[in-house]
């Protein structure tokens, strides 16, 4: 399975959290599962950051290297994204997220997320 992480699951698969679900850790230790963490989340991390939000204290240079320690590959913006982000109904406000879910449309890749909003958008979404 081709699975796109959303951003607090990126973040807790790195610190290896106890706020991962019982469902969503047999999909990230799944060698056969192919993980990607997208650029908009590396975004999203960088500005949060930035802003001092204490559940974004992170680098992200010691994040993006325990993203390849953990076989996890970054999936870059494309065209593609975008056009398919100006045919998401508005069901949420997140530029972040809604970017996630143009993305597991358009590649298509399944979205693990807590984010229930975001499990209304396609059958894609995978809510852990």
């Amino acid at each position: 399975m081709r699975i796109l992480l959303d951003t607090h699951i990126v973040l807790w698969a790195v610190a290896q959290s106890s706020q991962i679900s019982a469902e969503a850790r047999p999909l990230l230790e799944d060698t056969d599962n192919l993980l990607y963490c997208s650029t908009a989340s590396l975004w999203e991390i960088a500005i949060k950051s930035g802003l001092r939000r204490p559940d974004f204290e992170v680098s992200l240079p010691a994040l993006r290297e325990a993203l390849a320690q953990m076989d996890i590959e970054e999936l870059p913006v494309l065209g593609k994204h975008t056009e398919q982000l100006l045919k998401l109904p508005p069901l949420h406000k997140d530029p972040f997220d809604r970017m996630l879910v143009a993305q597991s449309m358009a590649e298509p890749l399944v979205l693990l997320t807590n984010d229930s909003v975001l499990a209304q958008y396609w059958d894609g979404v995978r809510l852990v």
